[in-house]
């Protein structure tokens, strides 16, 4: 099991899901964890738990759609441990409907978070990973290979992801700074209950399946792992590589094997 004894982790979108799971993974592996979000009370909750677990962490309440709340973030990081070793972009949202359904509006807010927001964070991070030769973690979807009516939105953001992960790899590998995208397929987390302005709603249920669904834990150890080994790309769960398989050589067969099934919800 590789660690990051003492190295600095910045994750977005850190106070629920795949970014509470991350920091307790990497802060079990010797990290110090900054924890960003919009939530202040998650985040206090999330950080509560890793300090209860002997892991120095810190609440950095930040809005990646603001560029200057990312600014802000990344100085008071710096400011307090020296630098980020690795960061993990991971805050993001899912805004579902047919694509004739959805406003301008409703496209650009998310792309502000899931692409220019990710974005955002990488820049303003850059000039410390690029000191310390550090690690990018960008958290993308299996969603980003398939053409699921409804989550054209959604999908093309995560495709985006993908793409814009892919070139930073190579114009960062000079300077030894690694990118890795990471694909989940269907993991625990609160995308199903939110809505398409990025609102939270608990009583909301998730539609996504619950016997494809991995636990947060689980998704965390394989993405950690990989981000940590500095691979390019990491595509799971099982369902979530058959699924991108498909997508990316056989995207016909998509609508066949979903059928008509109201699908409007994506993995992740």
């Amino acid at each position: 099991m590789r660690r990051l004894d003492g190295g600095v982790v910045w994750i977005t979108g850190g106070g629920s899901g795949l970014g509470a799971a991350c920091a307790e993974e990497l802060g079990a592996r010797g990290a110090k964890v900054a924890l960003s979000g919009r939530r202040l009370d998650r985040l206090e909750a999330a950080a509560t738990a890793l300090r209860a677990r002997g892991v120095e962490a810190r609440v950095v309440p930040c809005d990646v759609t603001d560029e200057e709340s990312v600014q802000a973030a990344v100085a008071d990081i710096v400011a307090a441990w020296g630098g980020i070793d690795l960061l993990l972009a991971n805050a993001g949202f899912a805004v579902n409907g047919p694509v004739e359904a959805l406003s301008v509006a409703d496209w650009r807010r998310q792309y502000d978070t899931n692409v220019l927001g990710l974005v955002a964070c990488v820049a303003h991070a850059l000039p410390s990973l690029r000191a310390r030769r550090g690690r990018i973690g960008l958290v993308g979807s299996v969603a980003a290979f398939l053409p699921i009516p409804g989550s054209a939105a959604y999908a093309s953001s995560k495709a985006a992801v993908h793409l814009i992960g892919h070139t930073l790899r190579a114009e960062l590998a000079p300077a030894g700074v690694s990118v890795t995208v990471l694909h989940p397929g269907f993991v625990e987390s609160e995308i199903g209950q939110v809505d398409n302005r990025g609102v939270f709603h608990g009583e909301r249920p998730d539609r996504r399946p619950a016997r494809l669904m991995w636990s947060a834990p689980r998704a965390a150890r394989v993405m950690v792992e990989a981000v940590l080994a500095r691979k390019a790309e990491r595509v799971f769960t099982g369902h979530g590589r058959f699924g991108a398989f498909v997508g990316r050589h056989l995207p016909w067969l998509v609508p066949l094997l979903l059928g008509s099934r109201d699908r409007t919800t994506g993995p992740r």
